[in-house]
C-alpha cells in the first residue's frame, strides 16, 4: 500500500512539473519582447555588406537576413545631435533653436518631463538603459558639473541606467559618465573643461604635433589625450580618462551586464549607441590593420564584432527569440572629418555613399538615407526586404502603439505609428518625411519619390574640410528619386506647380503647433 502511495505521489509530482514547465514555455511565448536598439554613428547606406559594402560585416548581414532589411529608411537629420534628439523625443529637432550639434559642455537638450521613447517604454513596465555615445547635453542651464552630480541627464528622461560618453570621442572631457557621476574620478584631481580658452598644462595638437599618434586635419587640435588632440581643452581627471581603443569592449561589457541582470524580471529596452564609426577612428588592437581600408575600415569590422557579441549574449541568455533588435545609423557617411586617418585614400572599391549624392551634413540623400534592420525571430519571418518609407522619428509612436499606451502628442508631435511597417505586416509606410541638413536646410520627400529641397543661403556648395556637397542653393530643387536617385537633374523649373505643392506641404509641417 505504501509502495502504491509513493508511486502515486511521484506520478502527481511529475505531472505538476510538466504542467509548470509547459506554463513557463507559454509565458515565454506571450511575454513582451525585449528591445535592443543599436544606433551607430556616421555609418553610410553603403557601409554594410548586405547593402553593397565591400568591407565584410557578417554579423550585421546575418541580422538583416534573420528579419527585415529596409531600403528606404531615414534618419531625421544629416548630423548626430539633431537625429538623436528626434529619435528619442518624436519631435523634429529644428522646431526650436539650440538643438544643433552640441558642444561637449552643453546643458541637457531633452528636459525632464518631456515625452521620450524611453519614458514610453519605462511606464509600460520595461527596464530601460542607454550605453555608449550620448551627445545630447548634460546638466542644468549652466551645463554639467563634472566634479559632482551630473543632472539632469538620461535618468531624468526615462532611462533607469546610463553609461555614456558625454558628447563625442573627439571632444573633451574624455571620460565616462555612469548614471550621475564621472567614472573613476579622483576628487583631488578635479576636471575643468573649456571650449573657449586653454585650461591646464596639457599639450595641444597645434603646439606639439610630435606627440600625436594620429594627426589632425582641421579643428581637432586642442588638448592631447591618449595621443589624440581633441576639440576643446581639459584639465585634471587623470584617473578617469578613457582609452579610445577600449570603447567597443567597454560598451559591450556594460551591455552584457545590463542584459544578464539576474534580479530583473521585466523586459528590457536598451539604447546601445556605438561610437563606431565616428572620429577619431581608433580600433582596438584586435582590429587594427585587418581590413586593408585603414582605420575607418577597421572600426567597421569592430562595429560588426560588437553586433555579433550582443547577439551572442542574447542567445546565451535564451532571449534572442523574443528580442526585437533594430540596427541603424544617426546620419550618413563622412571620410575626412578632422583627422588624417587616410579614410579616402584607402577606400578602394568600398562606397560608403552607395553612389548617392552628398553625405554627412548634406541635404542630399547620402546625408540621411541609412541602413535600417529589424529582427524579431518570434514574430518576423526571415529574409524580408521592405521598400516602405520609414523615419526613425516614428519609433516612439510605433512602440507606444505596440505597448497599448498613449503618449503626449503635443510633445512628440512628429512621431507616427508605423508598427505594422516596422514588423513587416504592411508594405506602405509614410506619405512623406522631412530631412534636415546642417544649418536647418530642410527637404521634403514623398512616397511617390519626389524630393523638394527648400532654398537656402546658409552655406557653401561644398562643406569645408570634409569635401561633401551640401545641397544648399538659393533656388528650389526638385528631384525624382525613382528616376534619378543620384539627384543629378533638378526638375524644379519644369514642374513649378509640384514645387509649390510640396513647399506648402512642408510649410504646413513647419507651422504645426
Amino acid at each position: 500500500m505504501k509502495e502504491i502511495l509513493f508511486i502515486s505521489l511521484v506520478f502527481i509530482s511529475l505531472l505538476q512539473a510538466c504542467s509548470a514547465k509547459a506554463g513557463s514555455n507559454s509565458d515565454q511565448q506571450t511575454k513582451r519582447p525585449n528591445v535592443l536598439l543599436i544606433y551607430t554613428d556616421d555609418v553610410g547606406y553603403g557601409d554594410i555588406g548586405i547593402y553593397g559594402g565591400e568591407i565584410p560585416t557578417p554579423n550585421i548581414d546575418a541580422l538583416a537576413k534573420s528579419g527585415i532589411q529596409f531600403t528606404n529608411a531615414y534618419a531625421s537629420s544629416a548630423t548626430c545631435t539633431p537625429s538623436r534628439f528626434s529619435l528619442l523625443t518624436g519631435e523634429y529637432s529644428w522646431r526650436k533653436p539650440g538643438r544643433g550639434v552640441a558642444p561637449g559642455d552643453a546643458p541637457a537638450l531633452i528636459k525632464p518631463g518631456k515625452e521620450t521613447l524611453p519614458s514610453v517604454m519605462q511606464r509600460t513596465g520595461y527596464r530601460t538603459g542607454v550605453i555608449g555615445k550620448w551627445h545630447l547635453g548634460l546638466g542644468g542651464n549652466e551645463g554639467p558639473e563634472w566634479n559632482g552630480k551630473i543632472a539632469p541627464g538620461p535618468l531624468e528622461i526615462g532611462f533607469d541606467y546610463s553609461f555614456i560618453i558625454p558628447a563625442t570621442g573627439d571632444r573633451v572631457p574624455t571620460v565616462f559618465v555612469e548614471n550621475h557621476r564621472v567614472v573613476g574620478l579622483d576628487s583631488d584631481d578635479p576636471i575643468e573643461v573649456s571650449f573657449r580658452q586653454k585650461v591646464g598644462d596639457r599639450p595641444t595638437g597645434r603646439e606639439h604635433p610630435e606627440k600625436l599618434k594620429m594627426m589632425w586635419t582641421q579643428g581637432h587640435n586642442n588638448s592631447i589625450i591618449n595621443g589624440i588632440s581633441r576639440i576643446g581643452y581639459m584639465k585634471g581627471g587623470e584617473s578617469a580618462l578613457w582609452k579610445d581603443e577600449d570603447f567597443a569592449d567597454t560598451f559591450v561589457q556594460k551591455a552584457k551586464n545590463f542584459i544578464e541582470n539576474k534580479d530583473a524580471k521585466d523586459p528590457f529596452f536598451l539604447f546601445f549607441s556605438t561610437h563606431d564609426i565616428h572620429v577619431p577612428r581608433v580600433p582596438h588592437e584586435r582590429f587594427a590593420g585587418t581590413t586593408g581600408h585603414g582605420p575607418r575600415g577597421d572600426v567597421i569590422a569592430q562595429l560588426d564584432w560588437t553586433v555579433g557579441k550582443l547577439i551572442k549574449y542574447l542567445e546565451q541568455e535564451g532571449l534572442r527569440n523574443n528580442t526585437i533588435v533594430i540596427f541603424s545609423s544617426d546620419n550618413g557617411p563622412v571620410l575626412d572629418d578632422g583627422y588624417a586617418d587616410e579614410a579616402a585614400k584607402k577606400l578602394g572599391l568600398h562606397d560608403p555613399f552607395s553612389n548617392l549624392r552628398g553625405g554627412k551634413y548634406s541635404a542630399f540623400e547620402a546625408g540621411t538615407k541609412v541602413p535600417f534592420i529589424v529582427s524579431w525571430p518570434a514574430e518576423i519571418s526571415p529574409g524580408q526586404t521592405s521598400e516602405a518609407l520609414f523615419s526613425q522619428i516614428d519609433l516612439l509612436a510605433s512602440f507606444a502603439a505596440f505597448n497599448k499606451t498613449g503618449f503626449d502628442a503635443s510633445e512628440a508631435m512628429d512621431s507616427q505609428n508605423h508598427w505594422d511597417v516596422l514588423i513587416g505586416n504592411k508594405e506602405n509606410g509614410r506619405v512623406a518625411i522631412v530631412q534636415e541638413a546642417l544649418g536647418r536646410t530642410l527637404s521634403y520627400v514623398t512616397e511617390d519619390g519626389y524630393k523638394y529641397i527648400s532654398p537656402s543661403n546658409r552655406g557653401p556648395l561644398i562643406s569645408w574640410g570634409v569635401n561633401i556637397e551640401t545641397g544648399f542653393a538659393p533656388a528650389p530643387q526638385l528631384y525624382n528619386l525613382y528616376e534619378d536617385p543620384q539627384e543629378i537633374r533638378n526638375i524644379a523649373e519644369k514642374h513649378p506647380e509640384l514645387v509649390s505643392q510640396l513647399e506648402k506641404e512642408l510649410n504646413k509641417i513647419l507651422n504645426k503647433q
